[in-house]
C-alpha cells in the first residue's frame, strides 16, 4: 500500500479523535517525520511508510534526536496499525 494513502487515512482518523495534524517539512533538514500531531497538550511525530518499508538511516537518526528531547516518534506502515496506535495514545 502506498505511503500517501496510509497517511491520508490515518490522519483522517486522527481528526475524528480530536488531533490536529500538520505536514512537517523542514527545508534544509532531511529525514524529519512526515506529520506532527497535537492534542490536549501532547505532541507526537509520525513517519509514514509504504507497507513493509522501513525508515532510512537518516530518518532513524533524526527520530533518535527527537526522542532524546522527550517526544514520541512513531513509524506507521499500515492503516489499521495507525488507527490502533491513535486509539492507544488518545
Amino acid at each position: 500500500m502506498r505511503e500517501s494513502y496510509i497517511e491520508k487515512r490515518v490522519c483522517a482518523y486522527a481528526v475524528l479523535l480530536g488531533w490536529v495534524h500538520y505536514k512537517f517539512s523542514s527545508p534544509g533538514n532531511r529525514g524529519v517525520p512526515d506529520r506532527i500531531l497535537l492534542r490536549k497538550g501532547r505532541i507526537i511525530f509520525i513517519e509514514f511508510k509504504a507497507t513493509g518499508k522501513k525508515p532510512t538511516k537518516l530518518q532513524y537518526y533524526i527520530h533518535k534526536i527527537i526522542r532524546k528531547l522527550g517526544f514520541k516518534v512513531y513509524v506507521v506502515d499500515d492503516i489499521e496499525a495507525g488507527k490502533m496506535l491513535l486509539d492507544e495514545i488518545s
